[in-house]
């Protein structure tokens, strides 16, 4: 699926993420099937397991479902919302085919939002698409059920909401075992960070794999990130009792996953 409608342009502050603000097996290696910035998956479907594993059935009409129909650019190049490449080109692995707009408002948790928001759109659910400010304002989306008011309201919830009021709106996942496409890694912050769950797997030995997409800031394509603690998995992370999950360009809590 390809979200075709730009991101209006609208002088507002979104309060997202920062680089800065962040702290501290038998495989497939996807990540060294293909180099250069061709990617020849054409959606997160299409993303290769590691041996032995397979996805978890979902119904196609599911949130999970949606997620991994999403396309994929055949370019793995990030670029920022005034068309320059990102500086760190070493973080993804694939880039979802999502506009970002040509202003600095969807980052980090503004995409996680994005993502939501298009599934229920898709969906006809207008009704859900809803969002609160830190301040439990709420934006909720009204007629018309047009495209482009739903992209102008968009703007409007990346302008005033971010990771720090997501974070209160999501709930949490009390075991991490239990992880699913559709849930987020969430630091509530000013700023603070946020990368969604996309897809998850399993084997008959029930380990437990999931692959991660952001945006950041500058505002960003929203791309699936590698796995820099292990490429023979990579882009692949795996459930384990580690105490942090090591993205890229941030690291997070296990008790930091949240579901809608």
């Amino acid at each position: 699926m390809y979200f075709k409608a730009p991101l209006l342009l609208i002088p507002l502050l979104s309060l997202s993420c920062d680089p800065a603000s962040s702290h501290g097996n038998s495989a497939t290696p996807a990540q060294k099937q293909w180099h250069g910035n061709d990617n020849p998956y054409a959606s997160i479907s299409e993303i290769p397991l590691p041996e032995g594993f397979e996805r978890a059935e979902k119904d196609s009409n599911s949130f999970a479902g949606w997620l991994r129909r999403i396309e994929l650019k055949k370019d793995k190049t990030v670029y920022k919302y005034n068309g320059q490449p990102k500086g760190n080109q070493s973080a993804q692995f694939a880039v979802l085919n999502v506009s970002v707009g040509n202003r600095n408002l969807q980052q980090c948790a503004d995409a996680v939002m994005r993502l939501r928001a298009e599934f229920l759109f898709k969906q006809k659910k207008f009704d859900q698409i809803t969002f609160y400010d830190n301040n439990k304002t709420v934006y909720q989306f009204l007629p018309p059920y047009t495209r482009s008011n739903f992209m102008s309201y968009l703007n409007r919830v990346f302008g005033m909401c971010g990771s720090a009021s997501l974070s209160k709106q999501l709930k949490p996942v009390p075991d991490f075992k239990n992880v699913e496409a559709g849930d987020v890694l969430i630091r509530g912050g000013f700023p603070g960070h946020a990368v969604m769950v996309m897809d998850v797997a399993t084997n008959p030995e029930g380990k437990k794999i999931y692959l991660l997409a952001q945006s950041f800031m500058p505002a960003q394509d929203i791309h699936i990130l590698v796995n820099p603690n292990d490429e023979q998995l990579s882009p692949w992370y795996e459930v384990n009792n580690d105490v942090m999950v090591k993205t890229p360009e941030y690291w997070f809590y296990r008790d930091e996953l949240k579901h809608w």
